[in-house]
C-alpha cells in the first residue's frame, strides 16, 4: 500500500442491549444501520474496507465485503480494534480507521482530518465534540498492537485508557448541532433519527 495510506474498520460486535440485539441491523429510514455505517466507511478513503464482528450472524452473514471476528479472549471495543489492527497489518498499511456502526452521521472527511493530525509522537488520533472524546472514531497506528497487549494484560478495558497511554492527538470539532458524533443505541433514538438528515442522503 501507499505510504500514509489507511485502511478502515467498521466495529459491529457489540451486543446491543439497549437496541435490543441485531443493533446493524436496525433499520433507519429503510436502511440497516450497517449500511449506513458502509457508506460512510467507504467515504473516508481508497484503502481496503472491514467490518468487525463477534459472529457473522451479527450482520446477517454479509458477503459483500471482509468480516473480521474478534479474538474470543478480548472482550468489548478492544476486541474490534485487536481485529482491525492485525487487519491493517495484514494488508501493508501502517494506520486503521475505527468506526462505530450506529452512528450514521459521521464526517465524511473524519479519516482525512484525523491523519492529519496524528502527531508524530502519538499512537492514536481520537475525534472529540461537544466536551466528549469518541474512542471508537479515531485512526491508530498499526504499532498500537503492542500497546494493546500490554494494556489487556494489565486488565484495562477500556479505548479510552488505551489511548491515553499511547499518546493521543485530539480533534475537536467544536459544539456541532446536531452533533454528527451522536450514538444510535435504543430503539427511541432510531425513532427519533428517522427522517432526518444522515451522510447517505
Amino acid at each position: 500500500m501507499a505510504a500514509g495510506t489507511f485502511v478502515t474498520v467498521l466495529l459491529a460486535g457489540g451486543e446491543g442491549r439497549r437496541m435490543g440485539g441485531a443493533k446493524p441491523l436496525r433499520l433507519l429510514d429503510g436502511r440497516p444501520l450497517l449500511d449506513h455505517g458502509l457508506r460512510i466507511a467507504r467515504a473516508q478513503g481508497p484503502g481496503p474496507l472491514a467490518v468487525a464482528v463477534r459472529t457473522p450472524g451479527q450482520v446477517g452473514g454479509r458477503s459483500d465485503v471482509p468480516l473480521l471476528l474478534d479474538p474470543v479472549d478480548c472482550v468489548g471495543p478492544l476486541a474490534g480494534l485487536a481485529s482491525a489492527l492485525a487487519f491493517a497489518e495484514a494488508c501493508g498499511a501502517g494506520q486503521v480507521l475505527t468506526l462505530p456502526c450506529d452512528a450514521p452521521r459521521l464526517p465524511l472527511d473524519l479519516g482525512a482530518r484525523l491523519a492529519g493530525a496524528l502527531a508524530p509522537g502519538d499512537q492514536v488520533a481520537m475525534a472529540f465534540s461537544r466536551g466528549r472524546l469518541h474512542p471508537t472514531c479515531a485512526l491508530w497506528r498499526v504499532s498500537t498492537r503492542a500497546a494493546l497487549d500490554a494494556y489487556r494484560a494489565s486488565g484495562g478495558r477500556s479505548l479510552k485508557g488505551l489511548a491515553q497511554g499511547a499518546g493521543v492527538s485530539v480533534v475537536d470539532w467544536g459544539e456541532p448541532d446536531p452533533d454528527p458524533f451522536v450514538n444510535l443505541n435504543t430503539p427511541e433514538d432510531l425513532a427519533a433519527a428517522a427522517g432526518m438528515e444522515t451522510a447517505l442522503d
